[in-house]
């Protein structure tokens, strides 16, 4: 089999499928062959061209990095899942039909929910993992997403801005300044751009969110692989204090708190969160 060439840079890297569950699954792939993957899991109402080209594109400068598409997201075929549960499924059987059989995880808002799944379901497969903007099962003000956010997507309709410029930065000039970039970023890839998200889709992954805020604690401190926490320290989506929660349940994680930040602090402080995730992986 010949092995496909892989694009330097994001803006260009074609947008693959594989079968897995039943369904069939699109993906990036970016970065050399040799080194332990990377997959990288996204947001509510994501698609791959809202993974931060700036990240990705750093990561993948010396490891493999897939980034994925949920079920029923974008070009995956199906019906978004109505559980992190299923998600976690899918995306289990997603990297086993990549051929991966270790690999590190980083997980952000949504996608951290479905990391901590598989690091409870599948531990054999993950080697490292960073939740980052996101909290643990019955967090919170998890179940309040919805209620948070949908008067700041109207804000955002209103406003002719995209709703993450109010929900995942903060209002100081830092934060504009910070969301401006951000939003750019998610703009420089113009062709072979993902299918929109539909709002069935949009809607089904909010009821799976609000199910992790109210389902049960899960048993956190079973998780005995490497973990780092990242978020900014003004999350309103999911409230800032959800990260010191898993930090301090998940045993010997790391905890990273960017100042002035939001939910995407991580996009806000994007240089010093690719060098301390390499740094992390890389140890």
């Amino acid at each position: 089999m010949t092995t496909p060439t892989h694009s330097a840079d994001w803006k260009t890297a074609p947008t693959r499928h594989v079968e897995a569950a039943g369904t069939r699954f699109a993906y990036r792939r970016l970065g050399p062959d040799a080194g332990v993957p990377v997959v990288l899991l996204n947001h509510w109402g994501a698609n791959l061209d809202n993974f931060d080209p700036h990240i990705v594109e750093g990561l993948a400068a010396a490891r493999p990095v897939y980034a994925l598409d949920y079920r029923g997201i974008g070009a995956s075929g199906g019906a978004a899942p109505l559980s992190v549960a299923e998600m976690a499924r899918d995306t289990i059987a997603t990297i086993r039909a990549l051929g991966m059989t270790s690999f590190d995880l980083i997980g952000f808002s949504l996608g951290g929910f479905v990391a901590q799944q598989i690091l409870l379901d599948a531990p054999d497969l993950v080697r490292r993992a960073i939740l980052a903007g996101t909290g643990p099962a019955g967090g919170k003000g998890i179940e309040r997403v919805g209620p948070v956010s949908w008067p700041l997507i109207i804000k955002g309709l209103i406003t002719f801005r995209d709703p993450k410029f109010y929900l995942f930065f903060t209002s100081s000039a830092a934060g504009k300044h910070a969301a401006k970039a951000f939003l750019a970023r998610l703009k420089e890839r113009t062709r072979d751009r993902d299918k929109a998200v539909s709002l069935r889709a949009f809607l089904r992954q909010l009821k799976a969110i609000k199910a992790w805020g109210e389902q049960a604690l899960q048993p956190l401190d079973a998780i005995d692989k490497p973990v780092l926490v990242a978020n900014g320290d003004h999350d309103i989506m999911v409230p800032s204090e959800n990260s010191s929660n898993l930090a301090r349940r998940i045993p010997g994680a790391q905890l990273v708190l960017y100042p002035d930040a939001g939910h995407g602090g991580i996009f806000q402080y994007h240089d010093a969160f690719v060098t301390k995730a390499k740094a992390f992986l890389g140890a």
